[in-house]
């Protein structure tokens, strides 16, 4: 059995010419996709579109891993920081961002990395994604509300579980505004969430990169980024967002790590056990990302991180778009 690194574009066609190239890196929270992506982007004139949902919001830095000024400004990166906390990003908004940005970054002459985590995000956009035409429903979706208020948000997910498996596998239960949204649909229209993603054909020819590390050194990584976080200020950052008028209620706030800060600053649990929580939501979510890119799937190229990577998915990229 080859190692991940033995793992090779070549076997991929060439890009159809009618149809535009878009590198696709993927992998984990805390592989290292920011560092790769930037430094692929700047060996092959290229920019960089966000398509971590964490990174849309202003003002949420630390617990969300944000690239620094100083990594954003060696390439050109977009859809971070386009909007407030309080200001939800659609599925539907994000993928129309996205896609001006991709057209405009072609219009350049410069070659779109497409980089991150959040699998729904990235799949709408490659994938052609047309998300269920279903008008909101306030009065279900304030029913809903209160039941998650009364039973907990477990209920939540798992009243989607019975109705529709594949879609609460791929649904972090955190994620209660996407899980209301999930049995919304279904209510309205009787038929499964996850049969309602009108696909269609890419509009890109997708050249995917996949990164991976052993279990084991990702779980690490994720401990040290997580102290690493709360020893730069991520309590202060949670506490200046509260102070600026931001609910700790907003669906932004229930993300991994600010929803543990908000319950040891109003004194639910300790600092300590905010960092054991996040720590054990993170992992769970790092488990959830490899149900949207399996290192099973021919489509993508895994890479282990390793001394020399770069320069070998470089080659392999080149081979397959004509610069």
């Amino acid at each position: 059995m080859r190692s991940p690194n033995e793992t090779d574009l070549t076997g991929l066609q060439r890009p159809v010419r009618s149809k535009p190239p878009l590198i696709l890196i993927v992998g984990p929270t805390a592989v290292g996709k920011t560092e790769i992506a930037i430094q692929l982007a700047k060996r092959l004139n290229g920019e960089i579109v966000s398509a971590d949902s964490r990174l849309f919001y202003r003002g949420m830095d630390i617990g969300t891993a944000k690239p620094s000024r100083e990594e954003q400004a060696r390439v050109p990166h977009h859809l971070i920081d386009i909007a407030n906390p309080d200001e939800i990003l659609s599925l539907a908004v994000f993928q129309q961002k996205a896609t001006e940005a991709i057209a405009e970054i072609h219009a350049r002459n410069k070659l779109p990395f497409l980089v991150g985590g959040t699998g729904q995000y990235i799949r709408a956009v490659t994938q052609g994604w047309s998300p269920p035409e279903v008008k909101p429903d306030e009065r279900l979706r304030d029913a809903l509300g209160k039941m998650k208020e009364e039973r907990g948000l477990n209920w939540l997910h798992d009243k989607l579980k019975g109705l529709d498996p594949a879609a609460a596998e791929k649904i972090d239960p955190r994620n209660f505004r996407r899980t209301i949204r999930a049995l919304e649909v279904i209510m309205t229209t009787g038929k499964k969430f996850s049969e309602q993603r009108g696909q269609g054909d890419s509009p890109y020819h997708l050249i995917t990169i996949g990164l991976t590390r052993p279990r084991e050194e990702l779980y690490r990584r994720v401990d040290e980024r997580i102290e690493a976080m709360y020893a730069n200020g991520l309590m202060d950052e949670v506490q200046s967002l509260i102070a600026r008028g931001y609910s700790p209620s907003l669906p932004t706030m229930s993300a991994i790590g600010y929803r543990e800060c908000v319950q040891a600053l109003e004194g639910q649990i300790t600092v300590e056990e905010a960092k054991q929580l996040t720590r054990r939501a993170t992992r769970v979510f790092v488990r959830r990302q490899a149900n949207w890119f399996k290192e099973s799937d021919p489509n993508i190229a895994w890479f282990r991180i390793e001394d020399g990577i770069i320069s070998t998915i470089e080659k392999n990229i080149r081979h397959l778009v004509d610069f």
